[in-house]
């Protein structure tokens, strides 16, 4: 009996060793299998931010060479008549050899008359190339006649049509704001703030606003208008040393 207490005991006791064990085993197998059936995080992205390109401004522009120096001129895509017939004159090489022939200080610089291009000194100048057709009004309430603006001439038609070929660039000079509400009643508009702080700070010419057609404005050599606008002239406003030019489409 003792024998076989002895040996049950000892099985029991086996018996308990291999069930310890086998929870043992279990457990082990059952965190090995539950370890993979978990799924591994991904790895959270950052928001990169997006990237701001920079604006590419595809206007045309145009170099005006001058026997007082040179200058950028960019057109606006918003006159397209007006743009699309300077820069067809300009690679016709029609304004190379005019003058700048009407020059009045804190005002404007006008040029691009045909007739001005072999005018012996003293001439009248201004008529010339009314021979060519007309350029319809293109006024946008959003371009006025702050300083460096190129800007069509014209005679008197009743549609306030531009000349093909006469153009201006504004010197200007400052205004207060009393003077632009003064002006309001007799021009019948008024001046929006972007308009009169242009007018305060930088000057031009707002009695001019749409009566004649803006279509660009200088951008590079204002300093060259300056120049010319202070040059000594005659009794016709024309520079008694004669101011000469020279255009080409600049990329």
């Amino acid at each position: 009996m003792i024998r076989i207490f002895t040996l049950l005991f000892c099985c029991a006791a086996l018996f308990n060793v291999n069930e310890a064990a086998a929870q043992t085993v279990k457990k082990k197998v059952y965190k090995k299998t539950a370890s993979k059936t978990v799924k591994a995080k991904k790895p959270v992205a950052k928001v990169q931010p997006p990237k701001v390109l920079p604006t590419i401004d595809k206007s045309v522009k145009i170099k005006i060479t001058t026997d007082s120096g040179s200058m950028i001129v960019k057109l606006y895509d918003s006159t397209p008549l007006h743009r699309d017939n300077f820069i067809k004159l300009v690679n016709e090489k029609f304004y190379d050899s005019l003058m700048f022939h009407r020059v009045i200080k804190d005002f404007m610089v006008q040029g691009g008359d045909p007739n001005s291009k072999n005018a012996p000194a003293g001439t009248m100048l201004g008529n010339g190339g009314d021979y060519m057709a007309r350029i319809p009004a293109e006024f946008r309430t959003t371009l006025f006649h702050k300083r460096g603006v190129l800007a069509a001439a014209r005679d008197n038609n009743p549609e306030k049509a531009s000349s093909a070929c006469q153009f201006y660039i504004v010197q200007g000079k400052k205004y207060t704001d009393e003077e632009l509400t003064m002006m309001e009643p007799r021009m019948n508009r008024k001046f929006t703030a972007a308009e009169r702080l242009a007018y305060r700070t930088a000057g031009g010419t707002p009695f001019l606003d749409q009566n004649y057609t803006v279509y660009g404005e200088v951008i590079s050599g204002m300093n060259v208008i300056d120049k010319i606008a202070s040059t000594e002239k005659d009794q016709g406003d024309r520079p008694r040393t004669d101011i000469r030019m020279k255009m080409e489409v600049v990329k």
